[in-house]
């Protein structure tokens, strides 16, 4: 007699109508009819849970975490009024889930986990491709480059300037190539219109007075990469032509005749305008429009992202520091409500070059503070109200944050006591300063790291401290 396969059911407290005796024959099964499901068997094939409430308790939650890809059917009585939508979709988020009805008609062997959608970027790994995307608006961006990158569909990017266009642009190209795959970028709007051609579509040696030698152009520069062409509405139109030509039949026609160069590439393209309005206006081609926007990513403005900025400014002052060979920096932590109250017309090239100024003409100041931002608020309209409304910058003298007595009480102190409540007090200060950063936090009191870790542990800043990762 063949081995069944195991099904095992958590009921979630409801009642299973007797089918599991129906369904006996078919499957091995095994029931959990407590409110609060624990895991399935290791040996469990299918999963069946029952999914009359209006949402997932936080145990099946917790439970359907630990057991990774398996199969899930979620079941429900044919009589069940119908969820509201938002009730599906947290049921629907526990995984590789599909739906049937409570019925004696058991489930089909044989069912597989689902295809797992993308799972949007970690902060690490958007770390590494030079993005700090936890806001949501940024992780839908992220969401859909990450889409794009699993294809050789054509993306348009869009967004004011500054906000990052060739740097997502860069992320989907390492998302989907490998790292030695070649990303050709063409700032079209900085190339005269007499030798954009040219420079894209490569020339033949004697195709012009100049034409010394054979000249590939960008598109075969980019033969299995990815291409980034960058202020795309600036083509003239005899250009649009040949790039139009170019995404149809994945050719390049260099200047001087030859036969056609056959070009695997991604292309992505951008700009900071609105690309419908030239077509309208009859300076862009609408056929080559619609071979640009297959894949349309918004960037939203720094201004709609305002969480992300101390994030950024802390990922710039590091890098930037490094760029320079300056002695690494911090920001004091009341420059986060001026920066982030701050309109940012230029998004996030005008932060980085506001942090970069900052560091430079900070001297030797280990901390940068609203003074060194002040410039700022020089050019924009409201700058002093915005100024006034931030709230105050705390100050306080050490010794009064500390509350150490100035005078010895009649009936004495704990010395060894206050100067541990000195010492706890100005080390999470210097943490907080670094945000969590020991070595540099170190460096702001006068110590050695390893001095700095010994204290943390006799003061119990934390129960164990481990080596500081870099």
């Amino acid at each position: 007699m063949p081995t069944l396969h195991r099904l095992h059911w958590s009921t979630l407290g409801e009642s299973t109508r007797g089918v599991e005796h129906a369904w006996a024959g078919t499957w091995e099964v095994t029931a959990d009819r407590s409110a609060a499901p624990a895991l399935p068997p290791e040996d469990t094939d299918l999963w069946v849970i029952t999914a009359e409430g209006s949402e997932p308790p936080p145990a099946l939650v917790r439970a359907v975490a630990e057991v990774g890809a398996l199969p899930i059917l979620l079941v429900r009585s044919p009589e069940a009024k119908p969820l509201v939508p938002e009730a599906l979709v947290r049921w629907s988020s526990l995984g590789s889930v599909r739906w049937g009805l409570l019925t004696p008609d058991p489930p089909q062997p044989g069912l597989r986990p689902l295809a797992s959608r993308t799972a949007p970027l970690s902060a690490s790994q958007a770390l590494a491709l030079g993005l700090v995307g936890f806001s949501g608006a940024m992780q839908e961006v992220l969401a859909k480059a990450r889409a794009a990158a699993a294809t050789r569909a054509t993306v348009l990017l869009t967004g004011e300037s500054g906000t990052g266009k060739e740097v997502i642009a860069r992320a989907i190209h390492r998302l989907s190539t490998e790292a030695d795959q070649p990303f050709v970028p063409v700032h079209c709007g900085a190339i005269p219109e007499n030798l954009i051609q040219n420079e894209l579509f490569g020339y033949n040696k004697g195709a012009f007075t100049d034409a010394r030698k054979d000249t590939p152009g960008k598109f075969r520069e980019a033969h299995g990469g990815t291409i980034f062409l960058d202020e795309v509405s600036t083509m003239p139109l005899a250009v649009q032509v040949r790039l139009l030509r170019v995404l149809q039949e994945r050719e390049v026609q260099p200047l001087g005749g030859g036969a056609p160069v056959k070009v695997e590439v991604r292309v992505v393209t951008a700009t900071n305008t609105d690309l419908w309005k030239r077509v309208q206006e009859g300076t862009f081609r609408e056929d080559l429009y619609y071979r640009l926007d297959v894949v349309p990513i918004q960037l939203p403005p720094l201004r709609a992202r305002k969480e992300e900025v101390p994030f950024l400014a802390q990922h710039f002052l590091n890098r930037k520091a490094r760029e320079h060979g300056l002695y690494p920096k911090a920001l004091h932590p009341s420059v986060d409500s001026m920066l982030m109250a701050l309109p940012w017309p230029g998004n996030v090239r005008q932060l980085e070059n506001a942090i970069e100024r900052a560091i430079v003409l900070s001297g030797s100041r280990p901390v940068l503070t609203r003074d060194d931002f002040a410039f700022l608020t020089e050019r924009v309209a409201d700058g002093e109200a915005i100024m006034a409304s931030l709230p105050p910058v705390s100050e306080a003298p050490v010794m009064q944050a500390a509350s150490v007595p100035m005078d010895l009480p009649p009936d004495g102190l704990d010395l060894n006591q206050v100067v541990s409540e000195v010492e706890k007090k100005l080390m999470l200060q210097s943490l907080q300063i670094t945000r969590g950063n020991k070595k540099r936090a170190a460096e702001l009191l006068g110590l050695k790291r390893t001095t700095f870790l010994e204290k943390m542990k006799r003061l119990e800043l934390e129960d164990a401290v481990e080596e500081e990762e870099g």
